[in-house]
């Protein structure tokens, strides 16, 4: 086991202009669950395979375990890799793919075994041992290709959106599994996925990318109470945080005749260049429904409702504006299209970014 360093790492791919991994800096502690979540193209895989060593860093240095790895071959980077695609060997049986590594390597054959039954056994693949890749369902092939690194027992797993190929109801299934299966082993892990809710689920701590570079790295607790910016307000949590830019009146925004305050915070540390304008962002779960309107209250039109079972979320527009909003809700009191609801933000629960450069806020 190791901890994990990206130092100012780099990667421009060639005859692009625009790095897909921008001076990347990155500690993982020895031991730690980390999972880089992002929209497609942010730099999350690429990040990735520059640790694994299938990537060329153009600038900056990787590091585990302390030492610097930046020219080492992948071979010798004491890393295991679980990709998206399971890449099992149809021919051989379930025992043979997850100890073929060990057999190229020279290991004794009575060695072997007893790592590829001690592994089974954690992944609950003993009875599959005997078994080809296409005897087996999606989940079990996926366990295996996760067999076969841990039986190499590496300083770090690196897991590429390995749950992927799944359905829904086994993805959630798999990646507890997973997530407790590394906390048992404590092998530090990295993890890349574009679906923030297992990184929320999964994570010790989550670093977002965008466009190649890191917005925020904290754990699923800060990054839903305190996001650094209106890029991982909007991505962290479902359905994402409302968000819409406002004129500052004073000491107040208006908001679906809302007059809500601006903390002296807020206000003092609002930049010249905004004239005035400020992000205003409250996740759905902050709206109270109440009955009537109120001054510290708003009012919206209901367009759709979804209902999620023990959840609902009622989408609709802000007064006479074109501002959406989303709203969680009561799943046994739903009300119809059209209707117009009336919410008050829990206290606390604003959020102000700059308009300009959409950094937060102090509140």
């Amino acid at each position: 086991m190791a901890a994990v360093t990206f130092d100012h790492a780099t990667r421009i791919y060639p005859g692009t202009e625009r790095p897909a991994v921008n001076a990347l800096d990155l500690d993982i502690a020895d031991g730690e669950f980390l999972v880089l979540v992002g929209p497609s193209g942010c730099g999350k895989s690429t990040s990735l395979r520059m640790l694994a060593g299938l990537e060329d860093v153009n600038a900056g240095r990787i590091l585990i375990g302390g030492h610097d790895v930046t020219e080492t071959p992948p071979k010798d980077r004491d890393i295991a890799m679980v990709f998206q695609h399971y890449a099992l060997y149809p021919h051989m049986s379930v025992a043979d793919n997850m100890g073929f590594a060990l057999r190229i390597a020279g290991a004794p054959r009575a060695e072997i075994r007893r790592r590829v039954e001690k592994a089974a056994e954690v992944l609950d693949l003993t009875g599959f041992l005997d078994r080809l890749p296409k005897a087996l369902s999606g989940g079990q092939r996926q366990r295996v290709a996760m067999g076969r690194a841990i039986v190499r027992q590496p300083q770090v797993f690196l897991m590429d959106e390995p749950l992927s190929n799944l359905d829904a109801k086994l993805r959630v299934q798999t990646r507890t599994q997973i997530a407790s299966l590394q906390r048992s082993l404590g092998v530090t892990t990295v993890y890349v996925t574009h679906d923030q809710t297992e990184a929320v689920t999964m994570g010790d701590r989550i670093a977002v990318l965008n466009n190649g570079e890191l917005q925020q790295v904290a754990t699923p607790r800060e990054m839903y109470d305190s996001p650094s910016n209106v890029f991982v307000a909007g991505f962290i949590g479902s359905p994402a945080m409302n968000l819409a830019s406002h004129r500052v009146e004073a000491d107040h925004v208006s908001l679906g005749g809302a007059r809500l305050p601006v903390p002296r915070a807020t206000l003092g540390a609002l930049p010249a260049a905004s004239a005035g304008t400020v992000v205003v962002g409250f996740r759905p779960e902050a709206l109270e429904r109440v009955g009537a309107p109120a001054e510290d209250g708003l009012s919206f039109t209901v367009d759709l409702v979804e209902e999620l079972g023990a959840d609902a979320f009622a989408y609709g527009r802000l007064g006479d504006s074109d501002t959406s909003i989303v709203m969680r809700l009561n799943p046994r009191d739903l009300p119809p299209r059209g209707a117009t609801l009336h919410a008050r933000i829990a206290p606390g629960d604003l959020h102000f970014f700059d308009a300009d450069t959409g950094a937060r806020l102090p509140a």
